[in-house]
C-alpha cells in the first residue's frame, strides 16, 4: 500500500484535531524544509525514522544498452533514505 501526502493530512487532522487546512499547511512547511536542506547540501535525519541525503555522482562511463557504444554520463545529483534499522 502506497501512503499519500493526502493520506497523511487526513490522519494528522484525525488524530490531533486539527483543522484540514493546518495539517496541509504543516506537511507542506515540513516537506518544503527537508527539500531546501538536501537542495543545500546537508542530510536531514528524522531520529526513529530514517535519514535523506544526496549523493553527488561525477562523470562517468556508461554504456548505450541498445547499441552498446560507450559513452560519458554527465555527472548527477542522487537523493537516497536510509530507514532506521
Amino acid at each position: 500500500m502506497t501512503l499519500t501526502k493526502a493520506q497523511i493530512v487526513e490522519m494528522i487532522a484525525d488524530q490531533n484535531g486539527f483543522a484540514k487546512n493546518k495539517s496541509i499547511e504543516i506537511i507542506e512547511n515540513l516537506l518544503e524544509i527537508i527539500k531546501r536542506t538536501l537542495e543545500s547540501g546537508e542530510d536531514v535525519l528524522v531520529s526513529g525514522f530514517g535519514q535523506f541525503c544526496v549523493k553527488n555522482k561525477g562523470q562517468r562511463r556508461g554504456r548505450n544498452p541498445a547499441t552498446g557504444s560507450d559513452l560519458m554520463l554527465s555527472a548527477s545529483c542522487k537523493k537516497k533514505t536510509k530507514r532506521k534499522r
